[in-house]
């Protein structure tokens, strides 16, 4: 006995009768078609191209938006190196400037020890000129610098007393002023200190981690 073929498909009767003979159920079944007509062809064929045309449309849409999301995903990689890069040079461009300003101001401070002193005796003049007494503090203070801080005090207005304090500890350039209601004082480190503070405060704002600035006295002139 012979085997039977693989693709063999074995016929199955679909079609029910009835007892007379009728039938109750027709078959579904449709024979292969093997000749076309020629417009049907062209039917086949065009139909054939409209799917193709499709299948290619919809893979390269596939295709563009796969491409999008990686340049998006490049775009943001490379935004956030260069937010890194920029708040990197800023910050050594901060740096710079003060470490520049460092070795200016102690240059000028060593050839001018006295005008810090003498520019808050100007600012300060009217705040000053009720109070009988001004109490000056620095360190170095010879006759010669005395007499100028006096002629100072006079220019600005004030016609009090003069009280000359020797603080030897202070640094060059650094002064305490002090009157009835009110002090004024000036040191060359703390003055660097606050300024790096604050502009550590400015690129932490660029960064959006600021913090709060902290809030001086009405009468306490710190810092002049």
């Amino acid at each position: 006995m012979s085997a039977l073929p693989l693709n063999a498909v074995p016929f199955a009767f679909d079609t029910e009768f009835g007892a007379d003979g009728a039938v109750l159920r027709a078959s579904t079944w449709q024979p292969t078609k093997r000749a076309f007509a020629p417009a049907e062809v062209e039917a086949l064929v065009a139909q054939a191209r409209l799917e193709a045309r499709q299948q290619a449309l919809n893979e390269v849409e596939a295709l563009r938006a796969e491409a999008l999301s990686i340049v998006a995903q490049t775009v943001s990689q490379a935004a956030t190196a260069l937010r890194g890069v920029a708040e990197a040079h800023r910050r050594e461009s901060a740096e710079l400037a003060l470490a520049a300003a460092r070795v200016i101001g102690s240059a000028a401070f060593e050839r001018f020890p006295r005008r810090p002193l003498e520019a808050a005796l100007e600012a300060l003049g009217q705040e000053m000129d009720a109070t009988p007494r001004l109490v000056v503090r620095a360190s170095g203070l010879d006759e010669d610098g005395r007499a100028q801080i006096e002629a100072l005090c006079a220019q600005a207005g004030f016609s009090g007393l003069v009280v000359f304090r020797d603080e030897p500890h202070l640094p060059a350039a650094a002064f305490a002023l002090e009157w009835a209601d009110g002090r004024a004082e000036f040191d060359p480190a703390e003055a660097e200190a606050r300024v790096a503070a604050a502009l550590n405060a400015a690129l932490a704002a660029e960064a959006g981690h600021a913090e709060p600035p902290l809030e001086g006295g009405a009468h306490d002139r710190r810092g002049f």
